[in-house]
């Protein structure tokens, strides 16, 4: 009886601690294992290898992720950085003499994956409260410190860490209460009651004419999708300008409250078990002469603690009398219990699905089949089945991908 042995079927490029590398392994093998048993980088520990504890942590491409289930098939162009990337980096020489200080290690097999979570925590959030600090390390486990230490060094870094003003910008600060829309010859200065929702939101600035599609936020993640609406760009474009028109036209959206610049509105999404219903805040702005708009907001589940921030960017293109192509771009970041779910392409795919939806309705609705028309019934919200669903489609093309790639 013969064996057949299974070979490396891929060779994947990308750079560890600024590094190029090109490795020709398996696609299912594990980051992790690959940092510790190929590049000898042990300061990456395996823990639990379920994903759970947070020791197996490192950064790919700016992200904190679990090494320890990352194929490295998914790390193509990516840039990695492990603990012993840090060595000169100034936010982790403070987090390591902080936590030397502060007694916030003792067997130390926690402290890299610990200390990376750390430095995203510092670097994301200006002078962190314990509460936020306890959240943001809640998937990073210890069983010695009892925490006490690392919480106390983490908020010791983040209060003494000065933001210069390109990280401000990068990071979107804003206001916490509902966006204010700046006087302009179109909408009258509004001020609303402030919305309580945990998080911030950068103000839109009408004006500016500059804007487009494609410009990516950085540390973001995104997705870009296109669609045609039978209808001239000047109906559609009114269209878009009808708040609740366009909220009718996405599953699971309620508007609370609205005028021409600002929209307050809650979303109930749903996977598996799991669901969340989000309040958030919006401001608008468009661009008449070029057929541009932008969407800015934030919100949160006060259920499950999450917070969202997010960018829609949308531009129409005449495609005739009678067609209009619709480009959009979608930048967003999530934080908290929902936050492993942001950065995977089921997230994106998801997303994919609610514009495709919006089209059909939007389609459906300037055709003047109304409300009681197919699309409107199709217009329910993102229910657990539905999502699942998409999930498992994706997971299946994945699966494809792994077994019958040569």
């Amino acid at each position: 009886m013969s064996t057949r042995s299974i070979k490396p079927s891929r060779t994947v490029h990308f750079t560890v601690n600024g590094a190029p590398v090109a490795a020709t392994v398996e696609p299912r093998t594990h980051l992790g294992d690959f940092l510790r048993d190929t590049l000898r980088l042990t300061g990456t520990h395996l823990g639990c290898e379920h994903g759970v504890c947070g020791a197996c942590t490192v950064l790919a491409d700016g992200v904190p992720i679990r090494s320890c289930i990352t194929f490295i098939g998914a790390c193509e162009e990516m840039s990695v950085t492990t603990i012993e990337g840090f060595a000169d980096d100034p936010d982790m020489a403070k987090l390591r003499d902080a936590f030397a200080r502060e007694h916030g290690l003792q067997c130390g097999f926690c402290t890299p994956g610990m200390l990376i979570t750390a430095r995203d925590i510092v670097q994301r959030f200006a002078d962190a409260d314990e509460q936020k600090i306890r959240v943001e390390l809640s998937g990073n486990l210890c069983r010695c410190t009892g925490y006490a230490g690392i919480v106390k060094a983490v908020r010791d870094v983040a209060r003494s860490s000065a933001r210069d003003t390109a990280r401000e910008q990068a990071r979107a600060p804003g206001i916490t209460a509902w966006p204010v829309a700046v006087a302009t010859e179109r909408h009258e200065q509004i001020r609303f009651e402030p919305l309580d929702t945990g998080t911030e939101v950068a103000p839109a600035s009408h004006g500016e004419a500059s804007f487009q599609v494609g410009d990516h936020r950085p540390g973001w993640n995104r997705f870009e999708e296109s669609f045609v609406i039978d209808s001239g760009i000047a109906e559609v474009w009114s269209a878009f300008e009808d708040t609740l028109l366009v909220a009718s036209c996405f599953d699971g959206v309620e508007v609370i409250e609205h005028t021409a610049a600002n929209v307050k509105a809650r979303m109930t999404v749903g996977i598996g078990p799991i669901s969340a219903s989000f309040v958030g805040a919006a401001s608008i702005e468009r661009d008449d002469g070029s057929y541009v708009g932008r969407i800015v907001g934030a919100g949160s589940d006060q259920r499950s603690g999450t917070r969202t921030r997010g960018e829609i960017s949308y531009c129409l293109t005449e495609l005739g009398d009678t067609r209009t192509q619709v480009s959009i771009a979608a930048d967003y970041s999530l934080q908290g219990a929902f936050a492993q779910f942001s950065r995977s392409t089921v997230a994106q795919e998801v997303g994919r699905a609610m514009i495709r939806d919006f089209a059909d309705n939007l389609n459906a609705r300037l055709s003047g089949i109304g409300p009681q028309g197919t699309a409107a019934r199709r217009g329910r919200s993102l229910s657990a089945l539905r999502l699942t669903r998409i999930a498992l489609a994706h997971l299946a093309s994945r699966l494809r991908f792994v077994l019958y790639r040569r």
